[in-house]
């Protein structure tokens, strides 16, 4: 039998289809985007909640037995803000979920 073989130096090229490649990156970008704006709408939440606790904290006196002084307030003012982080991850509250599902409509219509 007698049959060629193709010569080593010519491989066969892979052409992607263009219409592919877009709908590939369109794909990519709305996922990234979806995330950023979960992220943007989940940073909401933890702003919300934490001034939430930042009110509920402030008729709080300090302790008499730990002393309380400025410290005390700048340590409470951060320990308030990862409450209203650690609130916003569980979704406790659902603010991130209304959030995220207006900010992709008002992406949608434009």
């Amino acid at each position: 039998m007698n049959t060629v073989s193709p010569s080593p130096s010519i491989a066969p090229t892979y052409t992607p289809d263009p219409r592919q490649l877009a709908q590939q990156r369109a794909a990519l970008a709305k996922q990234q985007n979806e995330a950023a704006i979960g992220k943007v709408a989940e940073d909401f939440e933890a702003f919300f909640a934490g001034a939430y606790f930042e009110q509920m904290f402030s008729g709080i006196q300090p302790d008499s037995v730990t002393g309380g002084g400025e410290a005390e307030g700048m340590f409470r003012s951060l320990m308030v803000q990862e409450y209203g982080k650690a609130v916003a991850k569980q979704h406790v509250l659902g603010i991130a979920d209304v959030v995220k599902r207006q900010l992709l409509q008002l992406q949608e219509q434009q």
